[in-house]
């Protein structure tokens, strides 16, 4: 079964660009397109895509907004998935796009295969949060988000077990659970079960929710590297 794919940008171009790569993949497909947050809502409503393909600034409802309402505020009933597109000179917004609800980001300039790839993951339930991406934008707006940074911290760190708090510190870097296995030298089941055990206790939908935690808690830090 193919997976659905809603385009959502304000560039013409750019969302043809898009569906030319996708349209090329047996397992994805485009069900729709839309210029702005507002539509991107209605649309998700009645073409019930898997994963939305999410534009930030655009005129009218931005990108923040129609996440938020598409996650949260039950635009549809079969649990859609947002994945932000993103550029540098933009990522100060980012944060707020994962608080509503993402699954992960995407750099606009990015190949063609991190795409579909980034689509495949983020459909199957996991979320980006790749070193390359993720670290570097929390490193490169920590500072710059007074309103996250000066906000009380989120309950429940304190009670998580010492290696529970190793693996999110780990996940806040970036790294996948094989690399985290490598890194503690136990198991990647072993890991699996941590990081679902962190998820849960901390009541966070998924492992991008679990680096901005940690950037929120003060339990990582830019230019933390282990």
């Amino acid at each position: 079964m193919s997976t659905r794919v809603l385009l959502v940008d304000d560039q013409p171009l750019l969302r043809t660009g898009f569906r030319l790569i996708l349209e090329a993949e047996p397992d994805l497909a485009v069900v729709g397109e839309a210029g702005d947050g507002a539509a991107a809502v209605e649309l998700t409503r009645s073409l019930l895509p898997d994963v939305v393909l999410m534009d930030i600034r655009m005129p009218g409802v931005d990108g923040i907004e129609a996440t938020r309402r598409i996650i949260r505020d039950g635009a549809a009933s079969h649990d859609p998935k947002v994945l932000i597109l993103t550029t540098f000179d933009l990522d100060e917004y980012v944060i707020e796009a994962v608080r509503a609800g993402a699954s992960g980001f995407l750099l606009k300039d990015s190949p063609p295969e991190d795409l579909v790839q980034a689509i495949r993951i983020v459909a199957a339930g996991d979320a980006i949060v790749a070193p390359s991406v993720t670290r570097r934008l929390l490193d490169k707006f920590a500072t710059r988000l007074p309103a996250v940074r000066d906000a009380a911290p989120p309950p429940g760190l304190d009670t998580l077990t010492d290696r529970e708090r190793e693996v999110l510190t780990h996940v806040a870097r970036g790294l996948s659970n094989a690399e985290i296995a490598r890194e503690l030298v136990v198991s990647e089941t072993t890991v699996k079960t941590h990081v679902g055990n962190v998820l849960a206790k901390l009541g966070l939908r998924d492992r991008v929710q679990a680096v901005v935690y940690a950037y929120e808690t003060g339990l990582s830090r830019p230019g933390q590297t282990g």
